[in-house]
């Protein structure tokens, strides 16, 4: 078990509050909700678990899990390589915006802190092209002294809180039907972590064609709250 400041910390990079922005995004359900695809409650859990097993376990969550590693072993070659293949597989422009907003604003929040001086913060910001959420969000985990299991977990549930405050305006719900939706999210969370873990690099993938077709549609939406 992770010590108290490490699980804290985790705590901390998982939360809502963090100044990075995630909560004006979406990913895609606002369009999915105005397009008619989800209405209630239900369809909205269904949705989420879907993105979890069927796009978050399969890109993000594998991509934090091996920049981790990479970021333990200061391999920054491999960094720049896993956080080009993020760039070039955010299948419109909304999700590469998200994927580096939130990645520069990750960067600027650990430039603040007390790791400032650690020369990978730099390396991160080196990087050829802009960082991208997963790989910083790694590096964060790597200096809050976390187990790479822990860091998996801490970035999910962070997804689903955010996911499911997302359900709650667009679609629109109400506490407890989010607070419901975040238990189906969080009892399926610990498999996806695992799966992301022995996930190799050839299996690594992203490709939800109606996520994306979804997201470019947001692009041109008429009525927006979210930014994706």
């Amino acid at each position: 078990m992770s010590p108290p400041a490490t699980l804290l910390r985790l705590m901390w990079l998982a939360s809502p509050a963090l100044p990075v922005g995630g909560f004006s995004y979406s990913e895609g359900l606002e369009a999915a909700v105005d397009s008619g695809l989800v209405t209630n409650e239900a369809q909205a859990g269904d949705w989420l678990l879907h993105q979890l097993s069927l796009s978050l376990a399969r890109s993000e969550l594998p991509v934090v899990a091996q920049a981790f590693d990479a970021w333990q072993r200061a391999d920054l070659p491999r960094i720049a390589t896993l956080n080009d293949w993020v760039r070039s597989t955010r299948e419109s422009a909304e999700f590469r915006q998200q994927a580096e907003q939130m990645g520069r604003s990750l960067v600027e929040w650990l430039r603040n802190s007390e790791k400032a001086a650690d020369p990978r913060i730099a390396a991160l910001m080196a990087l050829p092209s802009a960082p991208t959420w997963p790989v910083a969000y790694a590096l964060a985990t790597v200096l809050a002294g976390a187990p790479a299991r822990d860091a998996l977990l801490a970035f999910a549930f962070g997804w689903a809180e955010n996911m499911v405050q997302a359900a709650m305006k667009a679609v629109p719900l109400g506490q407890s039907a989010a607070q419901r939706m975040l238990a189906r999210l969080a009892d399926a969370i610990p498999a996806a972590v695992e799966h992301a873990l022995a996930l190799p690099d050839g299996e690594r993938q992203s490709f939800s064609p109606m996520l994306a077709i979804l997201s470019a549609q947001h692009e041109t939406q008429y009525s927006r709250l979210f930014r994706s």
